[in-house]
This record gives structure tokens, C-alpha cells and sequence, in this order.
């Protein structure tokens, strides 16, 4: 205590304060919960909202920015339309353009298990032509097996995305392994890793386009003669810098005679939205964490108006021993606010493992935002204040006359219970 001021050392406070938690230990602790609770969803919340961001950004620099799609669009009369069969061609004679890959939608045949599956099962999956460079434009990885090439892209071999193997039931590439396409078995050669930049690859059965041609029937008709079935979707590598130039030419590139049926996109946008929302439902577990604080708040004041009435006596004590009203109050409200902070640092801890775990599991960088932790044990300062504030003052305004006469009628029922 200062002599000068009547006020209590900061450690002479924490020590008097402490002495009053550990008398009621199970109580302490249960009011405490409350507060740990509510301050381990926030951080717990902010952690894995970062983390998640952080990830999917990781993700983005990965498979870069630079990456264009061009699509079939409608046609003027509001049916689908066709991109030219030369588009993946003269695309690839853009300046700026390092790299185009395209695929076509094999409308003709379907992806089975096998021949026994009735037709209309087909489980969301389709079969797609592929043009060899796919997997180098899409920065997408083989899981298993191997991908297309060349000579093995006139053969009846297929490689599946990672959904269609999974819907499929094929965990594993093996001798045998087949699916039923358009009436004739095709042998499973590869297994994909997730496309995020193209995600309608991970649910597809992949062919060559040669294969598509002789075992799917898949053909279109120019100037009288069949070819190949035209493009669907076309993946466009742009020199880093130039992604805007390009997608200016892009669609009267890829279809001159009629441009606005064609659709331009960058999938890398898109990701980037799903980060920015990443966080859209912060709010409502914020909102939950806050709740469970509110909860922990009351149970800290209702602790703190209990231990008022049950120390009536050590209230009086310290009184008639010269404790001033303001240290009476220091005690309290520091018993208060103490509470709170052990609260407010278990839950920080909890939250931090919590994301930490989460996090690893899902290959993510951990990432806890300062503002989390600072805002736990700062919101955990205010309530435990706010909390203790009206006990504090009642406690400093009780009568000493008042406390002592509880004590004395203690004394006189111990030594009558003696005598």
C-alpha cells in the first residue's frame, strides 16, 4: 500500500485479489468458462477466416493470375453457340499468348461404371475432349497414372478428374481398371489432382480428341466435311502484364464473325471472390462468441456480488483496520478483472490451438490475426471491469458497524456451540 495516497500497489492488489480467487476455486473456474468461451470463437473464428484466405491466395499465386477462358456463349437467337474449330488455332498466334489448350464437350456419350448402369444415372459427369497441353495450361497435377499424349490420345484410354474418380468409385489406377463411354470400354490411365481454375475438368472423363472422333462419333461438319467436334471452353496463358490487352482480342480472335457469342473470363477473379467471402459469415459467429462473453460477463458479476455477502466480515476487518473505501473497491474490481483475464487468455490459447489444428489438416498457413488475440484478452479487460464495477462499490459502501456486528454474532455462536 502507498502511505502517501491510502491506494494499493499494483502488486499488492493482484496478490489480495488472488488469495480471493483461490478460496473459491470451482466457482472461479466456472465463471471464468464463460469468458474462455466467447473469447477462443473469436479468435478461433478470426484464425481460421485468415487461414482459409491465406490458402486460397497461396492457391491463386500457385496457379498465377494469368490465365484466360474462353467460352461458347448464346447465339443471337438464345441458343447455345459454337466456337470455330480453328479458335484454339488462331488464338495461339495472339501476341502476348504463350499457351492455349482447349476441350469439347462430348454430347454424344456419357460416363458409366459400367455397361450395366441404365443411362440416365450418369451422376453429373460428362465426357470431355482434351487437347494434350491441357494439364500444362490448367497448372493442374496427375494424382496417379499418367496423362495424355500423343499416340495415347488416338487410343480408347481415358483419364478422370478427380471428382468423376471418386463418383466413379476408382481410387486407384490398375490393369483392368475401365469405365463405360458412349458404348465402348475405355481403359483408366491417369487419375487428376483438383483443377481449382477449372473446376468442370474435375468432373469429366478426359479423352483425346482422335479418340473422341473414332469411338464417340464425336464430329462437327465444315464446309460439308466432318471433323473434330468444335471447342467448348479454350485456356488461354497470357505473358504476365499483357492478361488485359489479350482479353480485349480474345473474343473477336477466337470468333470474328460474331464476337459477343463468345464469353471471356479470368478464373483467378473468381477465386479471389471466394476469398474476399471467405469471411462473409464472420459476423455470425462473432455475433455467437460475443453471446457466450455477455454469458461469461454475468457469471463473473454474479460471483463477485456473492463474494461481497459472503465476506462481509473480511470487508469489516479490513475497514476497521483502516482500509479506505477506494481500496476496498481496488480489491474487488481487481478480483474482477483478474478473473477475466485468465478467462480471456485460456480461450485465446484454445483458439489458437483450434485454428492451428484446422489449419494444418487443410495444408493452410496459419495465420492469427492480431487483432484476434489483443481483441480476446481486451474484450476479456473490458468485461471482467464492467462486471466487477458494481460490486466493487457495494462492497466499499458497506458499513463497517454493519459487517462487525456478523462478525461478532459469528463469535458468539462459535463460543456458544463451545460452552
Amino acid at each position: 500500500m502507498s502511505a502517501r495516497t491510502g491506494r494499493l500497489r499494483l502488486t499488492d492488489a493482484l496478490r489480495v485479489a488472488g488469495v480471493g480467487l483461490r478460496a473459491r476455486r470451482l466457482r472461479a473456474a466456472l465463471s471464468a468458462l464463460g469468458i474462455a468461451i466467447g473469447t477462443a470463437a473469436i479468435v478461433g473464428v478470426l484464425g481460421l477466416s485468415a487461414s482459409s484466405q491465406a490458402g486460397l491466395l497461396a492457391e491463386i499465386d500457385r496457379l498465377g493470375t494469368n490465365m484466360l477462358t474462353v467460352e461458347a456463349g448464346q447465339s443471337l437467337g438464345g441458343g447455345p453457340a459454337v466456337l470455330p474449330n480453328a479458335a484454339p488455332a488462331m488464338i495461339d498466334h495472339l501476341a502476348g499468348v504463350e499457351q492455349a489448350a482447349d476441350t469439347s464437350v462430348v454430347t454424344t456419350a456419357g460416363v458409366y461404371r459400367n455397361a450395366m448402369i441404365p443411362a440416365a444415372n450418369t451422376g453429373g459427369l460428362q465426357v470431355q475432349a482434351a487437347s494434350v497441353n491441357l494439364l500444362a495450361v490448367l497448372g493442374t497435377d496427375v494424382g496417379q497414372g499418367k496423362w495424355l499424349d500423343e499416340a495415347t490420345a488416338k487410343l480408347p484410354v481415358v483419364v478422370l478428374g478427380s471428382a468423376a474418380a471418386q463418383r466413379l468409385g476408382i481410387d486407384r489406377v490398375d490393369l483392368g481398371a475401365r469405365v463405360w463411354l458412349g458404348g465402348t470400354l475405355f481403359d483408366v490411365v491417369g487419375i487428376l489432382e483438383p483443377s481449382p481454375l477449372a473446376p468442370e475438368v474435375d468432373n469429366s472423363a478426359i479423352v483425346g480428341y482422335a479418340a473422341a472422333q473414332t469411338y464417340l462419333g464425336h464430329v462437327s461438319v465444315d464446309d460439308g466435311l466432318p471433323e473434330t467436334g468444335s471447342p467448348t471452353s479454350i485456356y488461354v496463358r497470357t505473358a504476365t502484364g499483357h492478361e488485359a490487352e489479350v482479353q480485349e482480342l480474345l473474343a473477336r480472335t477466337a470468333n470474328p464473325e460474331a464476337p459477343v457469342e463468345v464469353n471471356v473470363s479470368n478464373p483467378s477473379d473468381a477465386l479471389t471472390a471466394r476469398a474476399a467471402a471467405a469471411g462473409a459469415f464472420d459476423s455470425l459467429f462473432l455475433g455467437l462468441g460475443a453471446v457466450a462473453l455477455i454469458v461469461g460477463a454475468v457469471g463473473v458479476a454474479n460471483i463477485m456480488i456473492i463474494a461481497v455477502l459472503e465476506r462481509r466480515s473480511e470487508i469489516a476487518l479490513r475497514r476497521a483496520l483502516g482500509a479506505t473505501k477506494a481500496q476496498i473497491r481496488t480489491q474487488f474490481l481487481t478480483e474482477s478483472i483478474l478473473l477475466a483475464i485468465i478467462g480471456g487468455i485460456v480461450g485465446v490459447l484454445t483458439g489458437v490451438v483450434a485454428t492451428a489444428i484446422y489449419a494444418t489438416s487443410k495444408a493452410w498457413t496459419v495465420v492469427i490475426p492480431a487483432q484476434a488475440w489483443i481483441g480476446g484478452i481486451g474484450c476479456a479487460i473490458l468485461i471482467g471491469a464492467l462486471a466487477g464495477i458494481v460490486p466493487a462499490i457495494r462492497a466499499s459502501r458497506m458499513p463497517p458497524t454493519v459487517a462487525l456486528r456478523t462478525v461478532c454474532q459469528a463469535l458468539l455462536d462459535v463460543s456458544g456451540h463451545q460452552s
